[in-house]
């Protein structure tokens, strides 16, 4: 088990020696392996990450733990993973939020491709350590927000948007061992890297049915201090979309390179 006390775990610090997240040389795994999707609503969807996986020939094995649905005990039959967000939290005590944080130490252990997308980045976040809790003045990102990309996180995509769609009340730490990727205001930590492990705290999954879908059922949700009005997700997304989507396919194309370090060794010797 990698997950520790967070309450026993300093903050962690990026890592001074920035290392490319993905090796160029590395072959993509077969489309043959299906990539892993994990869901918490019955009508959730991997929205534009699934599509865009699909797109590159890619097939979803699509699991809801939270009805029921196992996880895998290995990655071997899986080209990679991929945890979305939902409206509980990572600190909730229900069993399959557990068991969905246990779970990540596969991924990890095996050095697997894996993508924690806000709650999904959360639990990659207390697997790991660190701490997830509410802003302390309650604020909430709900709608579309500045973020600013580190050194590293250029290296990892030269390109990024300069606003980005967000849908959430809880932040985390940066782990201990962890890179960031990007910042942001209220939320400081929006991306990082654990070895084959990112985490974002903001959504490129998001289509324009899914913003219309969230923003009229989660319409109180706008209220809570720092959220953006319904307008301005779709002003916002007129603006800032297309620069989003661009990031997000570069993204997954590295991403799906990913090779285990193991393996990468090996094929030096």
């Amino acid at each position: 088990m990698l997950r520790q006390n967070p309450s026993r775990q300093p903050i962690g610090t990026a890592q001074s020696d920035v290392r490319p997240l993905f090796s160029s040389p590395s072959p993509a795994p077969a489309p043959g392996r299906p990539v892993l999707v994990i869901l918490h609503q019955e009508s959730s969807s991997p929205g534009r990450v699934g599509n865009a996986l699909r797109a590159r020939g890619y097939r979803l094995d699509i699991r809801r733990p939270r009805f029921g649905d196992p996880l895998p005990q290995t990655l071997d039959e899986h080209s990679g993973a991929v945890i979305f967000g939902g409206p509980m939290s990572a600190n909730d005590p229900d069993a399959f939020v557990r068991r969905e944080i246990d779970w990540i130490e596969v991924p990890l252990r095996e050095q697997r491709p894996f993508l924690g997308i806000c709650l999904g980045a959360q639990m990659l976040a207390i697997q790991l350590g660190a701490r997830v809790a509410p802003h302390p003045q309650g604020r909430a990102e709900i709608g579309y927000y500045p973020i600013r990309p580190t050194r590293a996180g250029r290296k990892l995509c030269p390109h990024w948007p300069d606003h980005v769609y967000h849908w959430h009340r809880e932040g985390f730490d940066l782990p201990d061992g962890a890179e960031l990727l990007a910042e942001g205001g209220d939320f400081p930590v929006q991306a990082y890297q654990y070895e084959n492990a990112t985490g974002l705290q903001f959504h490129p999954d998001v289509t324009y049915a899914m913003m219309c879908r969230w923003t009229t059922r989660g319409h109180a949700r706008m209220d809570t201090p720092g959220a953006r009005s319904r307008h301005h997700h779709f002003e916002g997304r007129a603006v800032h979309d297309a620069a989003e989507r661009a990031w997000l396919m570069h993204f997954l194309d590295g991403w799906l390179k990913r090779e285990p370090v193991t393996r990468m060794s090996e094929a030096a010797e």
